[in-house]
């Protein structure tokens, strides 16, 4: 696993979402019932950022075309998405957030 240090756990309040930029992809950030989830920030449906949405309970909603996701376990919950949203685990030490996920590597001349 490749954990990396987000955030400060203080620095994602209850029921936000923070954008995390510190990688090739965005990924979106937020904490609900005191558990910290992380997704990709970009919908499936088309390219636009979740983190531009709402969050309610553990439902993000794309403000584009009103796509929604379950933050859990990445599975859409409404049209007109159809493809799951990559899920990344979380783990919390120190009151930081880290997520473990993977670079990729580009190949020279790509």
């Amino acid at each position: 696993m490749a954990w990396h240090k987000t955030f400060p756990l203080a620095e994602v309040p209850e029921g936000e979402m923070v954008q995390y930029t510190g990688c090739s992809e965005p990924i979106l950030v937020c904490q609900v019932s005191g558990t910290v989830y992380a997704v990709q920030d970009t919908c499936t449906h088309d390219t636009w950022s979740l983190c531009d949405g709402y969050l309610e309970g553990h439902i993000v909603e794309c403000s584009l075309h009103m796509a929604k996701f379950d933050v859990r376990n990445g599975e859409v919950t409404a049209l007109p998405a159809c493809k799951a949203l990559k899920v990344f685990p979380v783990k919390i030490e120190d009151e930081n957030i880290y997520i473990d996920y993977q670079e990729e590597k580009v190949t020279e001349g790509e």
